[in-house]
């Protein structure tokens, strides 16, 4: 990333409200590796920084051997055995998009990855969505709702 262009309204700590993902034909989908609603923080600074931790709330249920690692796609990260944690730095761009550097990530194959994400805040209300993959290849709409707690 060239230039860091923190957005204002962006700066702070966030808590997750919900994380939903959904398919092109409406269906919702739950992640069996983070569950239906993790728990998670965000927090960008005015420098251009943020990092981001989610866990499962009971990480005692992550399922199978073959579901506690996830391979990131594109345009999300890997969670291990109901975690996920990266950071790194961020630009906003004028078309209210967020793009993220991984600089570190709990998943070595996430590190150096960039992702975009679109973003909107209402209020106290921050809300970002990503076109991504679930678990089982299809396409969802990844929508996750936070609220600023400082």
């Amino acid at each position: 990333m060239v230039a860091v262009v923190a957005e204002k309204s962006l700066v702070g700590t966030w808590k997750l409200l919900s994380r939903e993902d959904v398919t092109s034909d409406g269906q919702r989908r739950t992640d069996p590796i983070l569950g239906a609603d993790p728990l998670a923080y965000l927090m960008y600074d005015a420098a251009g920084h943020f990092a981001v931790q989610f866990m499962r709330r009971d990480r005692t249920a992550c399922g199978s051997t073959a579901e506690q690692l996830r391979v990131g796609h594109a345009n999300n990260s890997g969670a291990v055995k109901g975690y996920d944690a990266y950071f790194g730095r961020y630009i906003v761009a004028d078309d209210s998009t967020v793009t993220q550097e991984l600089i570190g990530a709990l998943s070595p194959g996430d590190v150096g990855k960039i992702v975009t994400r679109r973003f909107q805040i209402k209020g106290a209300e921050l809300v970002i969505a990503l076109e991504t993959t679930a678990s089982d290849g299809e396409a969802v709409t990844r929508t996750l709702r936070w609220q600023r707690v400082g």
